[in-house]
């Protein structure tokens, strides 16, 4: 399973006003007003205005973070937005510029704490005679760049009788990024219990997918999941789990090791009915997954590139 980088964006012109959006559909209003200066804004405006144009836009579903603009005097104010129960790291840039800089310089990274804002950059223009105008994108990322994961035992994940796994460390189907090059995928019929594997806060959750299959581009970084976030900065990933009702906690619940979370499912880039799990650190606008140690009834757990056991 991949999850995807979320991109927030807004366009700022000249004598405009704040352009700011949440996940989801939404509309942007486009006018011009009495002295012909066209402006921007997420509400109706007034009958005093003419030629209004409402603008649909689509963001992720699940955006972990927003880009939210102030109009400060002479200059812009980017800010972020965190909507995890956990911290992450944006990076901000200029998707076009014209006479405009930023301080610091852009592409600017910032760490945002649990729902908590930023201040990512200040724009202005670079030669105050002229008009400036710009567009930007914001990457964002979960965790904090500066996490330092301690070397822990992890629980099983499933509540099973018979475990099998089905891909290991580096398997050749998904496994062969950064996020998932570490991950283990446990066979599981579909409603099975999924525990959590060690103690920590629900960050982030998606619940509402109920797809599968093979189509990368539809569905490789889409999937219900968990994700949890423990204390020295590492996260869990619990993912492809059971549409409708697979997720049986809520963000910023704190959990225990062993606690039912969810039900396995199928949802998202998968063969077949499976738990994706693995074990994730920030490192600097790259999620990695991490080799990680975990204890099964017998003994440790024996990891491959293909199947194992216990």
């Amino acid at each position: 399973m991949a999850t995807r980088r979320h991109l927030a964006a807004a366009t700022i012109g000249i004598a405009t006003v704040l352009v700011a959006f949440a996940a989801g559909a939404a509309k942007v209003y486009r006018w011009t007003d009495s002295n012909g200066i066209t402006h921007y804004g997420d509400h109706v405006p007034d009958a005093s205005t003419t030629q209004v144009r409402a603008i649909p836009v689509y963001t992720e579903p699940s955006a972990i973070a927003r880009l939210r603009i102030e109009n400060d005097g002479d200059r812009y104010l980017a800010f972020a937005d965190n909507r995890l129960s956990g911290p992450i790291e944006v990076q901000l840039d200029f998707s076009r510029s014209d006479n405009v800089v930023g301080r610091p310089l852009l592409p600017a990274r910032a760490t945002v704490a649990a729902r908590g804002s930023a201040l990512v950059a200040v724009l202005q223009s670079a030669d105050p005679e002229r008009g400036f105008g710009f567009e930007l994108q914001m990457e964002s990322l979960p965790g904090d760049p500066s996490a330092r994961p301690q070397n822990v035992d992890y629980v099983l994940p499933l509540q099973q009788e018979a475990f099998r796994i089905d891909q290991g460390y580096g398997g050749h189907f998904s496994h062969n990024d950064g996020q998932s090059r570490y991950a283990v995928d446990f066979a599981a019929a579909i409603g099975t219990p999924v525990l959590a594997a060690r103690g920590g806060v629900v960050m982030q959750v998606e619940s509402d997918f109920d797809k599968a299959g093979l189509n990368l581009e539809r569905f490789g970084g889409r999937a219900n999941f968990v994700r949890i976030l423990h204390d020295d900065g590492s996260m869990t990933l619990y993912g492809h789990l059971k549409a409708d009702d697979g997720v049986l906690v809520r963000v910023g619940q704190r959990v225990r090791a062993g606690q039912q979370i969810g039900l396995s499912g199928n949802t998202g880039f998968t063969t077949g009915p499976h738990l994706h799990f693995a074990v994730q650190v920030n490192r600097g606008m790259r999620l990695e997954s991490i080799p990680f140690r975990m204890q099964g009834p017998t003994g440790p757990l024996r990891i491959s590139g293909g199947r194992g056991g216990l």
